[in-house]
């Protein structure tokens, strides 16, 4: 007899009108704009200008949605494409059903930081490095939107905090599963927790408390991802190497690189713009 358990929520969409209100896509838009405001926060406190993070965030959130995506389909294309695809292709662009990488957002969502920063003449590192807590703050925020689409769960469990998970994303009756979505969130806070601690105490400047982030988050990462078993790269499995999951090999050689990253950028100490001079004004 199951004594306590996390219920599924009954439905993830809400129609207000012809309009669907998606409970996964609230959690994503929370998530990014809580990370806005600490990141704009972090960024005056170092002496940027007001309204930065807010030019930055829009190249880096729309490019960072597209890489999300993209690494999705890529790792799961048997999903969309195939013989053995559950979904048609076109389907590959519904965001909204679920589905987003975390490395495709930085890393794409990282270009177009990168670019914005290069044009307004502020430095790169500094920006990542205000960024990171906010990052780790919205990956919490947004897990529970695997919580609504009922998906990132992991094997059963007789724990009382095992999650429920309907028949129809996978789950059988009376068998309760391993929230990983749950601690995936609190492993997350905690991290944006422990980087303002860090950053505060060890002066963690040009990228360096960004890489401590990848260091964190992927650690943990790794062994969350070890206890799922809803599909990831499959239809009805997760594609795996040498016993490991794709995630898991790529939470492994990007815990290494942020190591490499912060070994070689130790002893940094060149000069960080974050508010660049203002441009002479000509008169005629």
């Amino acid at each position: 007899m199951v004594l306590a358990a996390i219920p599924s929520p009954p439905q993830g969409v809400w129609h207000l009108g012809f309009l669907p209100i998606r409970a996964y896509a609230l959690c994503f838009i929370v998530a990014i704009l809580f990370g806005a405001w600490l990141s704009d926060r972090r960024w005056r406190a170092r002496g940027g200008e007001q309204g930065t993070i807010a030019d930055i965030a829009v190249p880096g959130v729309i490019l960072g949605l597209i890489g999300a995506r993209l690494y999705h389909v890529i790792v799961d294309w048997q999903t969309y494409f195939g013989p053995r695809a559950v979904k048609e292709p076109y389907q590959a662009l519904f965001i909204w059903e679920g589905g987003l990488g975390i490395w495709g957002a930085v890393i794409l969502g990282g270009v177009g930081v990168a670019l914005a920063c290069r044009r307004r003449g502020i430095s790169v590192g500094a920006m990542a490095d205000t960024v990171a807590p906010g990052i780790a703050f919205g990956q919490a925020i947004a897990r529970w939107g695997n919580w609504f689409n009922q998906e990132l769960y992991g094997s059963p469990t007789t724990l009382p905090w095992g999650l429920e998970i309907d028949q129809a994303h996978g789950g059988e009756p009376g068998v309760l599963y391993h929230p990983t979505f749950l601690y995936e969130s609190i492993w997350d806070a905690a991290l944006g927790f422990a980087l303002i601690l860090a950053g505060r105490r060890f002066a963690l400047h040009h990228g360096r408390l960004f890489a401590l982030y990848v260091a964190g988050y992927t650690f943990g990462r790794f062994w969350i991802e070890g206890l799922r078993i809803d599909p990831v790269g499959g239809v009805d499995h997760a594609v795996e190497f040498l016993g490991l999951r794709v995630n898991q090999w790529t939470s492994i050689v990007l815990f290494a690189g942020a190591l490499v990253y912060l070994w070689v950028r130790r002893r940094a100490d060149d000069e960080e713009i974050v508010a660049p001079a203002a441009r002479p004004v000509h008169t005629s």
